[in-house]
């Protein structure tokens, strides 16, 4: 029981990065330290995108999971969760690297607009 609940745990955290890494830019307009933080999860994801390695986040669940009696799951965590969301038939190699940069794209949009805000101060 207490496994599955850290592996649900997890599940909630490793969704709240992604949704961070995606959309932290817009909190780094409103609270410039965020910075800090964003830019090397946004590094971070869109490594991880790009290149097709999985989260050390998914290798946790999956043991959490096997440790509280669940099996665990292959593939990665986007795979597992948003592409049944986002991609029903199937997440490819293509669809990996065009997640990694559109996280890339959106961030460099953001910060385009925090460069122009800053430089009209």
């Amino acid at each position: 029981m207490l496994y599955t609940v850290l592996a649900d745990m997890t599940v909630l955290i490793h969704s709240l990065f992604v949704l961070f890494v995606v959309f932290g830019g817009l909190a780094v307009l409103r609270l410039r330290w965020v910075i800090w933080l964003h830019l090397p999860a946004a590094i971070w994801g869109g490594v991880i995108e790009l290149i097709g390695c999985v989260c050390p986040l998914t290798y946790l669940e999956n043991y959490l999971r096997r440790m509280g009696g669940e099996s665990g799951y292959s593939g990665t965590f986007i795979e597992r969760y948003l592409e049944p969301v986002l991609y029903p038939l199937g997440l490819t190699q293509k669809s990996h690297i065009i997640l990694g940069i559109s996280v890339v794209f959106v961030n460099v949009l953001i910060y385009l607009q925090l460069w122009r805000l800053n430089k009209k101060l």
